[in-house]
């Protein structure tokens, strides 16, 4: 994956984000899913699924990565969940290891924000600036002069809330060039809080016209503040009783307490002098964070720690059409509009830094979609939702199969040479033969 798409999954999460309330001993329990009967009684060849187990233990075997943790769910039962390798020098890699999951907080704040829709505080087409008037006066760039200044144009008009919730509404993660050199030193994620980053993002221009690209970016941070300000809860509060405790995703937060701290698995690199794996303490010239403490900033773009368990919990929600062990976090007709592609044809086809999408893909509230399996050369059904973070995490929610998968490294160069996301969707599919 290029290394500008790398740096863009891993903005802002060295920003990181505010501790969420303590839970209660209750909720402090941990509720894996429950076990299949059978991967056959589910639809699965276990013969057919070895090989999904084999690709992934022969990765860690070659220590591409230190270790990993992989989860299979159909109908909400786990068909399949194993441990490779180690969380950390010396530590046997475990189920209930702690992660960074970097940019799948994306998807959590888009569920957050989903909420919020099902109950009318927003519709799709409504202007950015009618919850955030700071953004009345945002200007766009548009180009350089011949000395290389950059030149900035009105907005032709607002972003709307289906913009913003699908990259398209002209923010970015700074980029290249005199725009990007302004998002930097206004420093938008190093703000104390979602507010100031609301108001340094004011003097930042666009990267262009709302609805004329597609751009990965902050979007999803300003979605956060509409959060706030529409719930009047801070985000790690409205995370916390309206998904996790619900879910009863007991080990998802903004930073891990003490108590926890044994279980937090180490982001690993190749040593370029030997080109041996080893526990990385910069991320992209920076300081490694290493979420052991509540930061300023609470990251809906990529500030949560979560484990295998708790995410495969989320993951089978949204597999399920919004509901799991009877809490209902979102409606099923929610989560259709969710799944559905809101990128025009045109935009999709343009090229962008980061280029993941191809015929048959596109992006929805929040999520990559599957609009066409056959077009796209894909196995999951239509409307498959997934996204992955920086240090090579991934998961899908397939709601045409009911079937919801999470994999979890830690990985500073993502996943090693190879990219286990797209390895293992084709191994789950083929192993399904009752679907």
């Amino acid at each position: 994956m290029p290394s500008a798409w790398r740096q863009a999954l891993i903005a802002g999460a060295c920003a990181g984000a505010l501790s969420l309330p303590t839970l209660s001993a209750a909720a402090q329990k941990a509720a894996p899913l429950p076990n299949a009967t059978s991967a056959a009684a589910e639809g699965f060849s276990p013969e057919r699924l070895k090989k999904l187990d084999d690709a992934m233990a022969r990765a860690v075997a070659a220590r591409e990565v230190g270790g990993m943790v992989t989860l299979l769910a159909r109908d909400g039962k786990v068909i399949a969940a194993k441990s490779y390798g180690e969380a950390a020098p010396g530590r046997p890699m475990t189920r209930d290891a702690i992660f960074r999951i970097y940019s799948m907080t994306k998807v959590v704040t888009a569920v957050a924000m989903m909420m919020l829709y099902e109950e009318g505080r927003w519709q799709l087409d409504d202007p950015v600036t009618k919850f955030i008037p700071e953004f009345a006066n945002l200007k766009v760039a548009a180009g350089t002069d011949k000395d290389g200044k950059l030149i900035l144009e009105p907005m032709k008009r607002p972003p709307t809330m289906r913009e913003l919730m699908s990259h398209t509404a002209g923010f970015s993660y700074g980029g290249t060039g005199p725009a990007g050199d302004i998002y930097r030193a206004k420093d938008p994620l190093g703000a104390d809080n979602l507010h100031g980053m609301i108001e340094r993002l004011a003097e930042v221009p666009l990267l262009y016209q709302p609805g004329t690209a597609w751009q990965y970016s902050i979007s999803v941070d300003i979605q956060g503040y509409i959060v706030e300000k529409l719930s009047g809860q801070t985000l790690g509060e409205f995370f916390r009783t309206r998904i996790f405790d619900p879910l009863r995703m007991v080990d998802t937060a903004f930073f891990a307490p003490p108590e926890k701290y044994g279980r937090l698995a180490a982001v690993y690199a190749h040593d370029k002098a030997d080109d041996q794996l080893k526990p990385a303490t910069t991320l992209l010239g920076r300081p490694m964070p290493d979420y052991k403490a509540p930061p300023k900033l609470e990251s809906g773009g990529g500030g949560l720690v979560s484990t295998l368990d708790d995410y495969a919990r989320f993951a089978a929600m949204l597999a399920n059409k919004g509901a799991l062990d009877g809490a209902r976090i979102l409606a099923p007709q929610t989560v259709e509009v969710m799944q559905t592609n809101v990128v025009p044809e045109e935009v999709l086809a343009r090229p962008n830094p980061y280029p993941i999408f191809s015929k048959g893909l596109g992006w929805g509230m929040g999520v990559m979609t599957v609009n066409d399996p056959r077009l796209a050369g894909r196995t999951e059904g239509k409307g498959t939702m997934s996204w992955e973070g920086a240090a090579g995490t991934w998961f899908w929610a397939d709601t045409e199969n009911r079937v919801a998968f999470v994999g979890l490294i830690q990985n500073a160069e993502r996943a090693g040479p190879n990219n286990y996301n797209w390895i293992s969707r084709p191994l789950v599919y083929q192993a399904l033969v009752k679907p």
